[in-house]
């Protein structure tokens, strides 16, 4: 067992080494954070022109897939951790044997295949979406009796974004799925009517203590986050049984680091997993401002084992994604508003991202900041989403 590896576990100090595996954002602001708190850096990537190779102390260039460089950089690290859940879990398995990994790669490999994260969750006795498991177009026309319209075909694995997915909206649409059937194992999954989506992100530490953020509330446009939005206006009850959920899911997890638990809250008021993600996540990107510590503060001193403050909420604040067709609009915000602030990822003119980076809006609620970002017209008037909309689902693709 993980948990059994981490007895000979260790504190780490300014001037240890950490290394750092992945491509996307997350990376570049936990490498910062890291020198901030006087480690060195170690970025794992395969262009050597990505941002966190630029901000670390060493880039170690390579494939996810090439066992002698991953064996390389982690020969050279105290301790290693991977920036988001698309590091498949076998390269994590491979730099477990030559350093320490806190988060293991456990939690990676249930989360990366949708069956087995539905079986953990199914475990527990949580609400998750209706679904069924697919290996033909029979097994569809069977299935959706009792899934229903909408529903999605999905394939088990993560990370084949929407080109291995269709939506079926109606019976003749069983027939698009011919074309990508043969191709794998696919989960039928039931649409949820939900009216927020919430994230709940957690600091766990080696003791298994657990370090809660504000509730988040998430927007999603074509399938990406848009919005960020904390404190999430919220009943009561509705905090308390996100946070028994989150409790649980976390506890049973073999983890340590930050993690992400998506919901899908219903009008009723039920809430459903959408999701774990055992890795930062960027609906994280908002404690920047709202919170006394960030995300990626609590995840290093979690992997470093350095207490961890109580995470307080300081003020209302919105994340907005920003797409490359914002940058012109944006400037006339950018010498107006005070209370705007600005992050952008300086990737290369050759790497092209979807978001070249994020800003966030402080105000004195979440309502005055979604106004005030809403007056602007730049992003234009899509804060209530269609039920057309709704029937392609906005969560995030992967």
């Amino acid at each position: 067992m993980e948990s059994s590896e981490r007895m000979e576990k260790k504190f780490l100090f300014p001037g240890d080494t950490i290394g750092i595996i992945g491509e996307s954002s997350n990376g570049i602001m936990l490498a910062e954070a890291a020198k901030k708190m006087g480690f060195k850096v170690i970025a794992y990537n395969s262009d050597e022109a990505a941002p966190t190779v630029q901000e670390a102390d060493l880039g170690v260039v390579g494939s996810l897939h090439s066992k002698s460089k991953l064996q390389d950089f982690a020969e050279r690290c105290d301790l290693v951790t991977y920036e988001s859940d698309k590091v498949p879990s076998d390269a994590v398995e491979l730099v477990k044997q030559y350093t320490q990994v806190p988060q293991g790669s456990e939690a990676l490999e249930i989360t990366q295949d949708r069956l087995l994260e539905r079986a953990f969750l199914e475990q527990m006795n949580v609400n998750i979406a209706p679904y069924a498991t697919i290996v033909s177009l029979d097994d569809i026309y069977q299935a959706i009796g009792s899934i229903g319209y909408p529903c999605v075909l999905k394939p088990i694995q993560k990370g084949f974004g929407r080109k291995r997915q269709q939506v079926i909206n109606k019976q003749s649409d069983i027939a698009k799925c011919a074309d990508i059937i043969d191709l794998g194992t696919y989960v039928l999954e039931a649409w949820i009517p939900y009216e927020k989506e919430l994230s709940v992100i957690i600091g766990k530490e080696f003791d298994g203590k657990l370090n809660f953020f504000p509730i988040v509330e998430n927007v999603y446009r074509d399938h990406h986050l848009f919005q960020s939005i904390t404190k999430s206006q919220l009943e009561a009850d509705v905090q308390s049984e996100v946070h028994r959920i989150a409790t649980e899911i976390a506890t049973q997890l073999d983890y340590v680091g930050v993690l992400e638990i998506a919901f899908f809250l219903t009008n009723s008021g039920s809430l459903y997993v959408k999701r774990v993600v055992p890795a930062l996540h960027k609906a994280g990107f908002v404690f920047e401002k709202a919170t006394n510590i960030s995300m990626f503060e609590v995840h290093l001193r979690a992997l470093a084992q350095m207490p961890i403050p109580q995470v307080r909420f300081v003020q209302p604040t919105v994340m907005v994604a920003i797409k490359d067709e914002d940058l012109e609009p944006l400037r006339t915000q950018w010498v107006l508003k005070d209370n705007w602030f600005y992050r952008f990822y300086r990737y290369p003119q050759t790497k092209r991202m979807v978001n070249p980076g994020y800003l966030l809006v402080l105000a004195g609620t979440t309502t005055e900041a979604v106004q005030q970002i809403e007056a602007t017209n730049i992003w234009g008037d899509k804060s209530a989403e269609s039920d057309a909309s709704k029937k392609i689902t906005d969560e995030e693709i992967q």
